[in-house]
């Protein structure tokens, strides 16, 4: 009996506190329940679309390789409406610009880079903004690709920046503006990167003299010092 009398009595606390808390707790459980439900929702139409994005870029790739700039342009229309939020956005943007840049459709190429440039990520930017600066270089609009490139870019590309506004200002005759830039594009370079040599071509070129490569003076110091 004294057993039937405490479980008599943990029943009753049960009840107690169940009347009390009760409520909150399936609300509570249905909030879990229903947020983590719509977690996997959400991964899953993330993972369909990455999917379906992937598919129609691989269409796009083929088109490229067709030299079929009408249908690149048209598939990378169709990327950008419907998986906007994919990195595959903004690759077939790339991608489009390339193709109409190749057509001599400068136009479009410089639509399809501002669009990564007002709607990419960080790096994507970055890569627009020079490649941008580019296009407008052969419209000759130099003052445009200077603003572009004065945007923000990121630190790694700084090299690549410096080089394509070297490039503007070179077309502009402002020479010594182009010597300071390259030299900053040859300073951001390491000295195993391919494209090093050409810049430093191009600031001799206009009477500028390359900065001295500080790994291989540390390595001669080295080598004197060991001597």
């Amino acid at each position: 009996m004294a057993y039937d009398h405490q479980e008599q009595e943990q029943l009753d606390s049960f009840k107690a506190f169940w009347s009390k808390y009760g409520s909150i707790i399936t609300w509570v459980l249905i909030i879990a329940l229903g947020s983590y439900a719509g977690f996997n929702y959400w991964k899953s139409h993330k993972r369909n679309q990455s999917v379906e994005a992937s598919a129609l870029y691989d269409e796009l790739q083929t088109a490229m390789i067709a030299n079929d700039n009408a249908k690149v342009q048209r598939v990378a229309g169709d990327i950008r409406a419907k998986y906007d939020g994919t990195a595959y956005a903004q690759m077939a943007a790339f991608g489009a610009a390339k193709a109409a840049f190749e057509a001599n459709d400068l136009k479009t190429a410089r639509a399809q880079l501002q669009w990564v440039v007002d709607n990419g990520n960080d790096e994507y930017k970055s890569i627009a903004r020079i490649r941008l600066a580019g296009v407008l270089l052969d419209e000759k609009a130099y003052d445009e690709a200077l603003k572009v490139l004065n945007g923000n870019v990121l630190p790694q590309f700084a090299a690549e920046a410096n080089d394509r506004k070297g490039d503007v200002l070179v077309a502009q005759n402002k020479l010594k503006e182009a010597r300071e830039a390259y030299v900053a594009a040859i300073a951001a370079m390491d000295a195993s990167n391919p494209g090093r040599q050409v810049v430093v071509i191009k600031l001799e070129s206009i009477g500028g003299t390359a900065p001295a490569d500080k790994n291989a003076e540390q390595q001669k110091a080295a080598q004197k010092a060991a001597a």
